[in-house]
């Protein structure tokens, strides 16, 4: 997979800088920056239609084949950066969305929103490369969808992120229990929660349930902070990781207003100082937020926002 240069290698080692009072705590009491849609920074225009997608835009993408597609691109990328310029810029979470090929042989699996992405191999192998060259660097795979994926499929899937990660698979434990020191004394680099019942039994896939990700589903900044607030405020407390969707969601009238500029221009970036003004409030620890994830990270200093977040932590101690 083609990569582009970007120079931003600030926080490619940011796990391991932080100080061992960071590091000794559990990781859901951290502040982690992640991407949503994190795989879509290159879709297939040439590919049909994904099965994520409703029959209507499936009806659509085939009388007005290439513009419908140009559009669904503009309204399916979410990020700009490929997974290692994520990685480097200091993301360490990924949300995935995955799907087979209908009418294609094997049971190949590739990224999907909307119009399919990369194959999944090809992304896993490309994450694993920076974590052989990062040692202390931890990341959550989020396969939260699973589209057109029968028992095979998930098999083939499974197998897949254990031949591609091996040891750093970390085994389902006690949430509380995680820390990276943990993480590091265990050689473990990668939590894999997966979204599906084919994986219970799997010591190394952990359960969807352990990293709830609500959903505010909004074009509104107002009511988009709202949620936010009311689903941190219900966090559970014990058990879990938990996910900050700082996102908007385009509706069907959202994409007919903006239908040339796309989700980056129309919706995206004029709402971006709304959304980080209320990251930057945020406070990390055990009331506070864990997972914090943002479309096209790149646009603002938003790993780096959400990194420094974890300084609120020590001050607290050194008061105490």
């Amino acid at each position: 997979m083609k990569t582009r240069p970007t120079g931003n290698t600030s926080n490619a080692d940011w796990m391991g800088s932080l100080c061992p009072a960071l590091t000794s705590m559990p990781l859901k009491h951290l502040a982690v920056p992640g991407s949503h849609d994190s795989f879509s920074f290159w879709v297939d225009e040439q590919a049909p239609v994904g099965p994520d997608q409703k029959a209507y835009v499936k009806h659509l993408a085939a009388i007005f084949r290439f513009l419908a597609k140009k559009v669904m691109k503009k309204w399916s990328m979410t990020q700009n950066l490929t997974f290692r310029e994520q990685l480097e810029g200091g993301i360490r979470y990924f949300d995935l969305r995955v799907s087979s090929k209908p009418g294609e042989a094997g049971h190949e699996i590739y990224f999907i929103h909307g119009l399919f992405g990369h194959k999944v191999r090809d992304g896993l192998n490309d994450i694993n490369n920076f974590l052989n060259i990062h040692k202390k660097e931890v990341v959550f795979l989020d396969f939260n969808h699973h589209y057109a994926m029968g028992e095979e499929h998930h098999r083939y899937l499974i197998k897949m992120l254990q031949d591609v990660f091996g040891h750093k698979l970390c085994r389902i434990d006690v949430v509380e229990e995680i820390t990276l020191n943990y993480l590091w004394e265990n050689r473990y680099q990668v939590l894999v929660f997966y979204h599906h019942p084919s994986a219970e039994g799997c010591p190394v896939m952990w359960p969807g349930s352990k990293i709830p990700a609500p959903w505010a589903n909004t074009t509104d900044t107002t009511k988009l902070i709202q949620f936010l607030e009311t689903t941190l405020g219900e966090r559970a407390k014990y058990g879990s990781f938990h996910v900050s969707q700082a996102i908007l969601t385009p509706r069907v009238k959202t994409i007919a207003r903006g239908l040339v500029q796309g989700l980056r221009n129309y919706l995206v970036e004029r709402n971006l100082p709304t959304i980080m003004t209320w990251v930057e409030a945020q406070k990390p620890g055990k009331d506070g937020v864990n997972i914090i994830t943002s479309d096209f990270v790149e646009l603002v200093d938003f790993a780096n926002t959400v990194i420094k977040l974890n300084t609120l932590l020590i001050k607290d101690r050194d008061t105490k």
